[in-house]
């Protein structure tokens, strides 16, 4: 789970199925800190991932780190590059999803492509592609929450496993028959990659996570 740490940040490969922060309505679930803070003392938050969403996720040790962490992210000086595997097979190889966003934007509380939200831009680029199935790289320029999985349910490849993204009502394209599809454990999603500058020397680091059992299965039926 540990990528890297020192005396300022902890990088670590997060698991599928730990919170970030606290659940309010079920605080008694377990989240990044309350499973940490025994070994490794006072952590923040900086950013976050879903519950169901693996890999990279960095923490700060001390306040200081944190306060300029935080700055990284205002600044958009912070950058992160996903791995998701997709329901469908795009003609392209690689597209820009430049989309407004609105957050909790429907009855579902879904993130929703609206002209009345907030100007998002999404890349995605299709590595690998199958008879059914794609695995896209994708790279939020914006941080909306379920930015990535509402941009590419948009784009017509909606993630493999998510029962709340799917093909919107205003997508006419092809459509894959969910029966033909691998069983999946949870939305297809790993954040596999993420660069920023240390808090505390300004040094440029790049840190990978590696795919998680499951979502490395997933991969594989592609």
């Amino acid at each position: 789970m540990i990528l890297y740490s020192d005396d300022a940040i902890l990088i670590i490969n997060k698991p599928a199925g730990l919170l970030s922060v606290q659940d309010g309505y079920q605080p008694q679930l377990p989240t990044l800190r309350s499973v940490l803070e025994p070994e490794w003392g006072r952590l923040y938050i900086v950013h976050r991932l879903d519950k169901e969403t693996s890999g990279a996720i960095v923490l700060a040790r001390t306040t200081d780190a944190h306060k300029k962490l935080d700055r990284q992210f205002a600044e958009r000086q912070i950058t992160k590059q996903y791995h998701a595997v997709c329901i469908g097979t795009p003609n392209w190889s690689s597209i820009s999803i430049n989309a407004p966003l609105k957050v909790n934007g429907d009855r579902r509380h879904r993130t929703i492509v609206s002209d009345q939200g907030k100007p998002a831009l999404t890349e995605l680029s299709c590595l690998r592609k199958g008879s059914l199935l794609c695995l896209v790289q994708a790279a939020p320029h914006t941080g909306y929450t379920h930015q990535i999985r509402a941009h590419c349910a948009f784009a017509g490849i909606p993630l493999l496993g998510d029962p709340l993204y799917a093909y919107p009502s205003s997508w006419h394209g092809p459509r894959v028959n969910p029966s033909l599809l691998p069983p999946c454990p949870r939305t297809a999603l790993h954040a596999a990659s993420i660069h920023f500058n240390h808090p505390s020397t300004g040094q440029s680091l790049d840190f990978s996570a590696p795919y998680p059992d499951d979502f490395a299965a997933m991969v594989a039926f592609i």
